[in-house]
């Protein structure tokens, strides 16, 4: 296999690899509408609830980088079905959990196999499509995840109200199973031809500040960004990724190769994804509260918001896929991130009077613009990769991304309730102003409760179009950095020490 003419069977193996996508995806947003009914049935406090989502996107982000740097030196196709073997059998004891606690340690445990699945699909897109071809790969792949994101609220509504909150854990074994069977007939195994020795010590700080900072990004807004677990788990994770780094420069074969962010390819695009997911990553959060208890809408109604969004991504992939090859992946990025832009125009006008096509036409355009942008994004990060180290490269460009949505999440939920709690009116106990669905509860305990709960839908649409209009801002960040930051026309990644690495080779 040349990597001008690519694996004769890649088509096949996209199609494995994004089976193998899906049921990460589905998992990232399938569990919320069980919550209530995990609730229920385990009478479990709004921390364990809290603990029962965190535990996955912990673990996953924490896990990225070593992963990748393991699915480098062990192979990829290792790495894919061994994560797919972890996420199938966590969710199998998930699904048959007898506490709650049992069920947050499973949870954890599906997060290891995503992580060792995520950059792994990736990595092995790098090595079985030729270049010209990636960006269309990368497409398909980008309205996979869509479509799995889009899918999860309502597969799982459906599956609470037919069966029960387990049923979002056994679902995912028959998507394994298929998943497992493509990927074991159809991907060859590749891996970095030097096999360079582990570190250890590397491995648990990069683990250790990856998961402290992704911990501290998700608690803030909850605990406080000044709570001293908030503080802690922030100062570990300091400490750790500044000993990952000066251990990294120091190392003869280090884990993560530093020198990737002196190239413009790579650092620019890698900040303009980061700066537009700090926006996106908390969009639907802060939609579902105004659709639900500003507009009225119903839970099942609120999961078919993800729909145009999801469709934007499928529409905007098909030119993103193949527009690089004739106007550059810089003007792409631009032209995507400049559409999303527009649909967060949109969506920072709603008003309590908006109705449900003009939320549909903001998230088609942001999934639109996403969908233009992605593609280039992801070829221009991982073509200043050495092929030998897609893996690691992968996990980098997954990396930036979930660092992305957590400050996304933390910044973005910090300014929306701080703004709302800001044009509530004054009087107010604490506890009231937490959030919508608090003060709504109390206003209904009150005999002036309708004007407050007027005045509460009105400052939380006024506090939405501040947190959308930052979104405006982080997509035209996003833009000018590709444009001032990234060449016109992508260039192929060659290693840094070109006598000691050669390209990845089907094993």
């Amino acid at each position: 296999m040349s990597d001008e003419e690519g694996h004769p069977r890649r088509w096949a193996i996209l199609v494995a690899l994004c089976a193998a996508l899906l049921v990460i995806v589905i998992d990232n947003t399938v569990l919320h509408v069980a919550v209530p009914a995990i609730g229920d049935a385990f009478d479990a406090s709004t921390d364990q609830l809290q603990a029962v989502i965190d535990a996955y996107v912990v673990v996953f982000a924490g896990l990225l980088i070593t992963a990748g740097v393991l699915s480098d030196r062990y192979g990829r196709r290792r790495a894919l079905v061994a994560g797919l073997l972890v996420f199938g059998a966590a969710s199998a004891l998930a699904a048959a959990a007898p506490s709650v606690w049992w069920l947050i340690a499973m949870r954890a445990l599906m997060g290891v196999g995503a992580a060792l699945v995520m950059p792994a699909t990736l990595a092995v897109l790098v090595v079985v499509f030729p270049e010209q071809e990636r960006p269309r790969a990368f497409a398909v792949w980008s309205a996979v995840a869509s479509v799995g994101m889009a899918a999860g609220p309502l597969l799982g509504g459906a599956l609470v109200d037919m069966w029960s909150w387990a049923g979002v854990f056994l679902i995912n074994i028959p998507v394994v199973a298929v998943a497992l069977f493509g990927v074991v007939r159809l991907v060859p195994e590749t891996r970095a031809p030097d096999r360079r020795g582990l570190d250890p010590f590397g491995t648990v700080l990069v683990t250790a500040g990856m998961t402290g900072l992704v911990w501290a990004l998700i608690e803030a807004p909850a605990y406080g960004y000044t709570a001293p677990a908030v503080l802690g788990g922030a100062a570990v994770a300091l400490m750790a990724l500044i000993g990952f780094g000066v251990r990294q420069r120091r190392s003869a074969a280090p884990m993560v190769d530093l020198r990737l962010y002196r190239d413009r390819r790579f650092s620019g695009a890698s900040f303009a994804v980061a700066v537009m997911t700090i926006a996106t990553g908390s969009t639907l959060f802060v939609l579902s509260q105004y659709l639900q208890l500003v507009l009225g809408y119903s839970a099942f109604e609120t999961g078919l918001a993800a729909v145009p969004l999801a469709a934007g991504v499928v529409a905007g992939s098909t030119v993103g896929g193949r527009a690089p090859a004739r106007f550059g992946p810089r003007a792409c990025i631009v032209a995507g991130f400049t559409v999303t832009a527009a649909g967060f125009v949109v969506l920072a006008s709603l008003s309590e009077g908006s109705g449900y096509v003009a939320v549909s036409s903001g998230l088609a355009l942001a999934g639109v613009g996403s969908g233009i942008a992605g593609p280039s994004a992801t070829s221009t990060v991982l073509g200043a990769v050495p092929p030998e180290r897609a893996g690691m490269g992968s996990a980098l460009n997954d990396t930036h991304q979930q660092l992305g949505i957590a400050l996304g999440v933390a910044g973005l939920g910090s300014l929306l309730a701080t703004v709302y709690r800001g044009k509530l009116p004054d009087g107010l106990p604490d506890d009231a102003m937490s959030s919508l669905g608090a003060t709504l509860s109390h206003a209904r305990d009150h005999a002036d409760g309708g004007a407050l709960a007027d005045a509460a839908r009105s400052a939380f649409t006024d506090a939405q179009s501040v947190t959308m209009s930052v979104g405006v801002a982080a997509a035209l960040v996003g833009a000018a950095v590709a444009l001032f930051a990234l060449p016109g026309r992508a260039t192929r990644a060659t290693a840094p020490d070109p006598e000691s690495e050669e390209a990845g080779q089907p094993g």
